[in-house]
This record gives C-alpha cells, sequence and structure tokens, in this order.
C-alpha cells in the first residue's frame, strides 16, 4: 500500500497531465513535439487537422517527411538544412514565417513556426516543441494591402504627372498670354503714335499747313483708326473662339455659286487687281458653316492683293479629290521667307519683308483657327518673289 504522501504526489501529477493536455487540445495552433531523431512525440489535434492527418498516425513519424520535406516551388528541403531541427542541435530557438508546411493531400499553405529546444531535469536536449499556424488568410490580406499601396503609388505617380503636366501647361498659357498681351500693346502703340503725332502736327502748324496737308494729316489719322478697328474686330473673334462662343452652324449651300459671287463682291472693293475664279464643275453641294468659311476666303484673298503687284493675276482654284474639296488661291506677289512660314499662323506675326505693308498679323491665325472649325486642312506654299498659294483642303 502506497504512502498517503505518494499517491497525493500521483494524483496532483495526473492533474497536472490532464490539465496540459487540456490546453494543448484547446490551443488553435499546431503544437507537436520532436525526439534528437526528429520524430514525433506528441501532438495536438489542431495541428493533426491543420496537415489532415490522424493524431496516432503521426507519433514516431519523421515530421519533416510528413509536412516540411519540401519548399514552395516543389523543391526538395533537405532536412539537415531545417531551422526546426536545428534547434534542438544548437539549442537556439529558431522562428520562421517565409516557409510552407504540406498536407496529407500534396498541397500547401504559408506557415509561421516557432521551434523551442526541450530539456530534461539535467538539462540535457532531448528535442524540440514546434508551435505553428496557418498564415494563408494573413498572407492574403498582405498581399490584397501590397497590391492596393501598389495600386496607390500608380496612381499618386500618375496623378502627380498630370499636375506636373497641368502646371507645365499653365506656365506656358500664363507666358503665352503675357507674350500676346505684349504683342497687343505694341501694335496698338504704333497707329496711336500716329494719331498723337498726326494730331499734334495740325495743332501745332494750323496756320502754316495747307489745306492739302492738313487734309493728308487727316487721312494718316483715318488710316490708323481703320487698323486698330480692324485689330480690335480680329481680336474679339479670337476671344470667341478661345471662349468657345462661336458655334457650327453648317448648312447646305452649292460652293461653286457661293465662291463666284465671292470673288464677284470682293472684286468690286479691289478693282485694280483681277481675280481669276476657276472650278472642275458648275455645281458642288456641300453642307459647310459659310460665316467661316467666307472669313477664310476672304482674308486669304485680302493678303494675296495685299501682298501682290496691281498687274499681276490671282487665281481662285476649285477642285474635288477622292477624300477632299480643294480650295486653292494662288497670287505672284512678293512671297514668304522659309523663316517666317514656320511662324506665318502665330498671332501678330509678319514677314520679314512687309514692315512697310498695313497689317495687323491676325488674319492668317484666325484663318488657322476657323480651318480648324470646320475640320479642314491648311497649307501654305510659298517662295520669296515668286508668289505663295494657300490650299484649303475640306473633307467631304
Amino acid at each position: 500500500m502506497q504512502p498517503p504522501s505518494n499517491r497525493q504526489s500521483d494524483i496532483e501529477l495526473a492533474n497536472l497531465r490532464r490539465q496540459h493536455q487540456l490546453i494543448l487540445n484547446s490551443v488553435v495552433e499546431g503544437i507537436y513535439g520532436l525526439d534528437l531523431q526528429g520524430n514525433v512525440t506528441f501532438v495536438n489535434p489542431a495541428a493533426a487537422s491543420i496537415i489532415g492527418w490522424e493524431m496516432k498516425a503521426l507519433i514516431g513519424k519523421s515530421m519533416h517527411a510528413v509536412l516540411h520535406h519540401s519548399h514552395s516551388d516543389g523543391t526538395h528541403y533537405p532536412r539537415e538544412k531545417c531551422p526546426i531541427y536545428a534547434a534542438f542541435q544548437d539549442g537556439t530557438v529558431r522562428k520562421v514565417d517565409d516557409e510552407v508546411f504540406w498536407r496529407k493531400d500534396g498541397t500547401s499553405f504559408p506557415v509561421e513556426y516557432i521551434s523551442t529546444p526541450m530539456h530534461d531535469e539535467t538539462g540535457q536536449l532531448v528535442g524540440s516543441v514546434v508551435t505553428f499556424r496557418d498564415i494563408s488568410q494573413r498572407k492574403l490580406n498582405e498581399s490584397i494591402l501590397q497590391r492596393a499601396n501598389e495600386e496607390l503609388e500608380q496612381r499618386v505617380q500618375e496623378r502627380t504627372s498630370e499636375l506636373i503636366k497641368a502646371n507645365e501647361q499653365l506656365k506656358e498659357l500664363n507666358q503665352a498670354r503675357s507674350r500676346f498681351v505684349s504683342m497687343v500693346c505694341h501694335e496698338f502703340r504704333n497707329p496711336l503714335n500716329n494719331i498723337a503725332f498726326s494730331v499734334s502736327s495740325l495743332k501745332r502748324y494750323e496756320r502754316q499747313l495747307s489745306n492739302l496737308q492738313k487734309i493728308e494729316y487727316l487721312s494718316d489719322v483715318e488710316i490708323n483708326i481703320e487698323r486698330m478697328t480692324q485689330m480690335t474686330d480680329d481680336l474679339l473673334v479670337i476671344g470667341k473662339i478661345e471662349t468657345e462662343k462661336i458655334e457650327i452652324e453648317p448648312k447646305n449651300l452649292d460652293l461653286v455659286k457661293f465662291c463666284q459671287e465671292l470673288v464677284a463682291e470682293f472684286q468690286e472693293t479691289h478693282l485694280n487687281h483681277q481675280i481669276q475664279f476657276h472650278s472642275d464643275r458648275q455645281q458642288l453641294e456641300i453642307e459647310i458653316d459659310y460665316r467661316l468659311l467666307r472669313s477664310i476666303l476672304i482674308n486669304i484673298l485680302a493678303n494675296s492683293v495685299r501682298y501682290s503687284q496691281k498687274d499681276r493675276l490671282i487665281q481662285f482654284n476649285l477642285s474635288l479629290s477622292s477624300d477632299y474639296i480643294i480650295l486653292s488661291i494662288e497670287d505672284r506677289g512678293m512671297g514668304i521667307s522659309p523663316q517666317d512660314l514656320h511662324n506665318i499662323f502665330e498671332p501678330f506675326y509678319r514677314g520679314k519683308n512687309v514692315s512697310n505693308i498695313p497689317g495687323t498679323g491676325l488674319g492668317l491665325n484666325i484663318v488657322k483657327r476657323f480651318s480648324n472649325l470646320l475640320g479642314s486642312k491648311i497649307d501654305i506654299i510659298s517662295q520669296v518673289n515668286q508668289g505663295t498659294k494657300v490650299n484649303i483642303q475640306i473633307p467631304h
């Protein structure tokens, strides 16, 4: 018969073992023990369930061969390189979260595990305890978060790029507006100075000037006022285009008849120049905003007259290709240099060889803008002292 003290110790030991077993059975992490050969000495239900094995079937087996035999890519994982076994070889705790364990059905899952060396009462190393958990959901969340961060970073970069581009465009726009205002001030200053000079001369020399001289001064004032009025009208047109206040109103018209009437009307006020119109057909019905087309043609004809001698013929031709209606106006005037041709559509830009001929430098800018509104193309072919040909291609 055991002494009472021994029976009490046995009862306490049994209670302690039962308590430990309850703890092992209740935790959600997988826990198993290994001896120095790497064979399983105990395993909790969670560990067996996670890897799809029966608890009894695992006892005595090499756990490395059961669940840690291969890397995530399927390549062989040598036992001697396994951190779990290194723990009971050198007595150091190993924590890993970038490997996989394998289930009985051949599938794998990302795992986080800790291999802790296990010692007996004498301090001798007798194996290790491994605690692990399936971190598939955590890895998925990390992947989603990483992808979201990458997408956010990409959007930030794109938005930053857009803002930088918009800022550069704004700077260019401000610079263009500043140049435009400077050009407007400059172009208005010249006629204003001329007017001021004429008025001052009339006041100062009223008694000394003859009637003819007074009329010449007044004519000069009138010419400069007309020039300023034309610039004002042109600037208003440009302003309407930029603020999109010009609405396209296409209407059906006979283009041949329209051009004939336009030439006849223009010829009445320019009797010293001959304009010859030719069409390869007698009638051509199209749908177009005739106001914009009229302004384009009037501006080009006016330039041909302005920069040509009085006896030179101006040819205005209408022809039809497979894709375009082609309107061409050709003169035998002073022409445009290659350097000036590059900038000819810029506002207030005038060729170096036309400084003594009145003009605002806005006509071709308006022509280009109106052509864009109509969806047409415009190109200019020119040689100095040979003449200029303007081609307008209207899609049909």
